[in-house]
């Protein structure tokens, strides 16, 4: 991808271009899951599928993670309970996720109703006024590697992306869990 900034490791720049195909989608869309193959060994192994994904060059060894989309996540069926069905092949290196969620500020944590089940608590949080709707990528490596990206919808821009390893453990840990036997 064209605008996907430079960053610091494969994982980075495998996130920040997963958030930027997510970002050309637009809002509103459900979440997308992605296999992470390392770009010169499918370029060795699958040079067909490689020519496809436009990876049939040396331009894209910078970028040593190659991000493939998968078939539609099920509607319906809670994003737990699908990752925990997953068991990727050998020449998957790791697996991002991209979803849109609700979130509040910390600040609103302590207003948190008690006792409310996730229906009625999503219910709270989507009439909250300090609600905040968000885009995650989140992706994690067989060998243990995290990252993530957050991006606003009210600042929907580029160089609003927030990138770091523990934005968003629970999904990572949860994306991690599909590598384990």
């Amino acid at each position: 991808m064209s605008n996907t900034p430079m960053a610091a490791n494969p994982l980075t720049r495998a996130v920040l271009e997963i958030d930027e195909y997510a970002s050309g989608l637009g809002w509103d869309q459900p979440a997308r899951l992605f296999a992470l193959v390392d770009t010169a060994r499918l370029r060795v192994q699958e040079p067909g599928l490689a020519a496809q994904l436009g990876l049939a060059d040396e331009e894209r060894e910078a970028a040593a993670l190659t991000p493939i989309e998968q078939e539609e996540i099920p509607a319906g069926k809670p994003l737990d309970e699908f990752l925990a069905t997953i068991a990727w092949p050998d020449a998957v290196v790791g697996c991002a996720l991209t979803v849109e969620r609700l979130m509040l500020p910390p600040s609103a944590e302590a207003q948190v109703p008690q006792g409310l089940n996730e229906a009625k608590l999503a219910k709270w949080v989507a009439a909250h006024p300090e609600r905040q709707e968000v885009r995650m990528t989140v992706a994690a490596l067989r060998d243990g590697g995290r990252d993530s990206a957050v991006r606003l919808r009210e600042k929907d821009t580029p160089t609003e992306v927030l990138t770091g390893a523990d934005l968003v453990p629970g999904l990572a840990q949860a994306l991690a869990a599909t590598f384990e036997d």
